[in-house]
């Protein structure tokens, strides 16, 4: 027939070819089609129950008022707006919205590049290097990354001449009870360990941390604690780890400590041999 047209091989019809070429206009134009935070009140991103951002699945009742997947039990599947059952209709369309959102680091502006997926940012900030890290010197309000700390540290007036440390070989630390706090520099590593002792009735506890955040790019390490009267009592207490945290607390610790009791006490003056180890890094 004259006029006739000749469908091409593989096209099933007219509206899958034009799905067909939308979509590979689409991939040519935009490769990246994540959306902006600018463009999109945040808010509208947060279950309206707990007000903590979505995750995935999201669910809906039949009137299309939503719930989080952990807010659903908490609500015996009813929505809390029409009374509808909820926690089994599932929307795709906000799910799509919540991947397709990308935000930066909170910690940008200390020079963290990573951009996350919405709702994904608090989780990446507890492990990011560069989460904001405090000077331990009670006088000092500076804070940075762990990095920046260690230098600002060092290039301070905080330092003693003799406070290093070598890892994998026991040191010498000579405290006041009173001080409460000693700090410690890594000599092979940029590492800041802070070592406290609090007075309770007891006895004395100490500990053992490490001015970091929690990041796998961070070294793990254990520690050992000797401490010996001068008439031969001797305590020995080993830790599998030194805790990692942004911020010294004065705070009694709840574990991971050492109790020496009043019984073995010399005076206010502690002298304790600490060894900290570097645990294998796989």
């Amino acid at each position: 027939m004259v006029g006739a047209s000749v469908p091409v091989s593989g096209e099933k019809d007219g509206a899958s070819s034009i799905l067909t070429q939308k979509r590979k206009r689409s991939s040519k134009s935009s490769p990246d089609k994540r959306l902006s935070p600018a463009l999109l009140d945040l808010n509208v991103l947060d279950c309206p129950i707990c007000f903590e951002a979505f995750t995935i699945p999201i669910f809906q009742c039949e009137n299309g008022h939503l719930a989080c997947s952990s807010c659903c039990p908490k609500i015996s599947n009813k929505c809390p707006t029409c009374t509808l059952p909820t926690g089994h209709i599932r929307c795709r369309a906000m799910e799509s919205v919540v991947e397709s959102v990308c935000v930066p680091c909170p910690n940008a502006k200390s020079g963290c590049t990573e951009n996350l997926s919405y709702g994904k940012q608090l989780t990446h900030e507890k492990e990011c290097d560069f989460s904001p890290c405090s000077c331990p010197e009670q006088d000092c309000d500076y804070t940075g990354p762990y990095k920046d700390l260690y230098r600002h540290y060092d290039s301070t007036s905080h330092h003693e001449r003799f406070n290093w440390f070598l890892c994998g070989q026991p040191f010498t630390a000579q405290m006041d009870i009173s001080d409460k706090i000693l700090i410690k520099r890594g000599c092979n590593l940029i590492i800041l360990i802070a070592v406290q002792c609090f007075r309770e009735p007891c006895g004395v506890y100490v500990t053992v941390s490490c001015i970091a955040p929690p990041s796998p790019k961070v070294r793990d390490f254990s520690y050992d604690i000797t401490y010996t009267t001068e008439d031969g009592y001797s305590m020995i207490y080993k830790s599998p780890a030194v805790k990692r945290i942004l911020k010294v607390s004065f705070e009694t610790p709840q574990d991971n400590f050492m109790l020496i009791p009043h019984s073995l006490l010399r005076g206010d003056l502690l002298k304790l041999e600490i060894c900290i180890n570097e645990l294998n890094q796989e």
